[in-house]
């Protein structure tokens, strides 16, 4: 069972939210790759973003692809690794410290490098599928 104050609302009615650390992505970063690379992602209900900690381990990738509706900030947490940036550009090296804007329909891929390569993305959230109870259940 969850509390009120997990939903934004207290015995008064709704509660102000309230500002808070959800991870230490350097902590993270130090983890070994996991299955599919998310270390963490942000999950509070009624957030406005979508958030991601994403390891890579070394010398794998994300294929390219476009994203077509969302822009996306990645911010390189630690490691390295180059971004490919569509039709004809050069590759981008990414190293720790770097922050990259993705703007929508833009095609991009990412290879990490020796040491892997760990970071966060950011963008809009992600309208999805909400399982309800049926009427009269």
């Amino acid at each position: 069972m969850t509390s009120p104050s997990e939903h934004g609302t207290g015995p008064g009615g709704p509660a102000e939210p309230e500002p808070r650390v959800l991870c230490d992505a350097r902590a993270l970063a130090d983890a070994p790759p996991v299955p599919g690379g998310v270390l963490w992602k942000l999950a509070e209900s009624g957030r406005q973003l979508d958030a991601n900690v994403v390891r890579l381990a070394p010398g794998t990738g994300v294929a390219p692809h476009r994203e077509p509706d969302l822009d996306v900030l990645l911010f390189v947490v630690a490691g390295d690794g180059v971004l490919g940036a569509g039709t004809g550009d050069e590759p981008r090296q990414l190293t720790e410290g770097a922050a990259v804007w993705l703007p929508h329909g833009s095609t991009r891929s990412l290879t990490a490098g020796p040491d892997g390569l760990a970071y966060l993305t950011v963008h809009r959230r992600r309208p999805g599928m909400r399982i309800r109870p049926r009427d009269g259940a």
